[in-house]
């Protein structure tokens, strides 16, 4: 384990000669709140590497190296996210084997499956949800985490090869210069959405007053607990909570026994907080703006449907990969605007 600067500099000398990267992170979302990068996996043909981002490393040395390369990563969306949301990184280019795999009609394209199917290798999943924030990594862990790099290069290979073969490295090219993009693109969350849990809507407008201060007191007793927010109170024992204080009706019988006394009473307050709010200042549901689909665009939503489906019949692949449905909904409605939608190949096979 690099936990050091100085073997991080000498890693660093090993990685700005390497003609390829793979890597992939570890986090402990499942174990810790907010979560953070926790280990980082590498391989070269020096080897593999793993760094600690824990220890008290300077990682911009080690990014503006890794900047540098195409990376070969597996599933890359959430480690793409994980690089911009907590060191404003992106790479220039990557190449993702499970975008490769999908792009070839690979139904089961996790890592473990392609690692089998391709080079007879059977990796152990032990660990997948082990706790990346321990010290040291047990045995099994290190083992873990280095195969999830280990075999990437050689997959990467004759993963290119069938893509080259059948005219699709270019349509892979695209997809993955879109991930980068899409996983780079700075968005603040909207804090008026954020405490908007999925069947929230259906709350009067005094118990959506009381939710949101639910879920902000939520959020902070997360963070000092140091734990996923799920850990402290489900989502739906949020809503019914919201609902019955609204309604005057008892909380004790939704409040958990395992409740300390200083979280009952905090959480009470908040919900007191949220019976005080006037009425307006009372959040207002959010309405669902729907235009009626003409019997035209319906039409030329079918249609598109149906030559998106005879192409990905052709090809071998998952529909969706050429289109989703809410795309289609916005090619039927306006062809014009296939150039912001679509990916040059997604457009050749549509249009």
């Amino acid at each position: 384990m690099i936990d050091h600067e100085a073997t991080l500099n000498e890693c660093l000398d090993r990685l700005r000669v390497a003609p390829w990267i793979a890597l992939d992170t570890e986090a402990d979302s499942l174990h810790a709140y907010p979560e953070k990068l926790c280990l980082l996996q590498i391989t070269t043909p020096h080897g593999d590497e793993l760094i600690d981002p824990l220890a008290d490393l300077d990682l911009r040395p080690l990014l503006a190296t890794l900047g540098g390369h195409e990376l070969i990563m597996h599933g890359a969306d959430y480690d793409l996210r994980l690089f911009r949301k907590h060191h404003d990184f992106a790479p220039a280019a990557i190449f993702d084997t499970m975008l490769a795999a999908r792009l070839l009609g690979i139904l089961q394209f996790g890592l473990t499956n392609l690692v089998a199917q391709f080079l007879g290798v059977t990796l152990d999943k032990g660990s997948q949800k082990a706790d990346w924030a321990k010290r040291p990594l047990t045995d099994r862990m290190a083992e873990y985490a280095r195969n999830d790099t280990h075999y990437l290069k050689p997959l990467s290979d004759l993963l290119k090869a069938e893509l080259t073969a059948k005219g699709r490295l270019e349509w892979h090219q695209q997809c993955c210069a879109r991930l980068v993009a899409d996983c780079s693109a700075s968005r603040p969350p909207d804090p008026d959405a954020v405490w908007r849990l999925k069947g929230s809507n259906r709350l009067t407008r005094p118990a959506m007053a009381v939710l949101r201060e639910l879920f902000r007191w939520r959020e902070l007793e997360a963070i000092a607990a140091n734990r996923p927010p799920f850990f402290i109170l489900a989502h739906d024992a949020l809503l019914d909570l919201a609902a019955a204080a609204a309604a005057g009706r008892p909380l004790d019988p939704i409040l958990p026994r395992r409740f300390s006394d200083r979280r009952r009473d905090t959480l009470l307050a908040a919900v007191s907080r949220g019976l005080e709010v006037p009425p307006h200042e009372q959040p207002e549901p959010i309405r669902q703006i729907s235009r009626r689909v003409t019997d035209a665009e319906k039409h030329r939503m079918e249609e598109l449907q149906k030559r998106r489906d005879v192409r990905a019949t052709e090809l071998g692949i998952d529909p969706t990969l050429i289109a989703s449905r809410a795309m289609l909904l916005g090619l039927a409605e306006d062809w014009h605007q296939a150039g912001e939608i679509l990916m040059p190949w997604q457009y050749e096979l549509l249009r």
